[in-house]
């Protein structure tokens, strides 16, 4: 709490000046309203500067208007090997290896070989636990 009197007349709490300063009057809407009539001019002038081969100009605009590319990998079918989990981790490192399979796919194949084995863990001691309750006659 604060210890500062509050002048006779003002409730405490209350604003003194409850509309506030109007929005847009600030030195920033100013410079902003001031930049926005010359906008179309730039714009053509920064076209004209990029069709004449200044790469900054070009660089400028296509950053601006047109969303980035983003790296895509080529989809890439695999069949896992049956058997252990870690059998089917050496088939995907094994095809990392041989060029058959893009490092960044191998890696999430070998993330989700990782969370399946969390998970399998999980469901074993599960019922584990759930058999040595039944063998020793525990109530959950």
């Amino acid at each position: 709490m604060s210890d500062r009197q509050v002048p006779p007349g003002w409730a405490k709490g209350t604003s003194g000046n409850p509309a506030g300063r109007p929005k847009g009057s600030g030195e920033v809407a100013r410079v902003r309203a001031a930049i926005a009539e010359h906008v179309p001019a730039v714009i053509a002038k920064l076209v004209d500067s990029a069709l004449a081969g200044d790469i900054g100009a070009a660089r400028l605009l296509l950053e601006r208007t047109i969303a980035p590319l983003k790296a895509s990998e080529e989809k890439t079918e695999m069949t896992l090997p049956d058997g252990s989990l870690t059998d089917q981790g050496r088939a995907v490192i094994a095809a990392i290896a041989s060029g058959d399979l893009a490092p960044g796919q191998g890696a999430a194949l070998l993330a989700s070989l990782g969370t399946l084995a969390k998970l399998t863990e999980a469901d074993e001691l599960e019922q584990r636990i759930k058999a040595l309750e039944e063998r020793h006659a525990v109530k959950p």
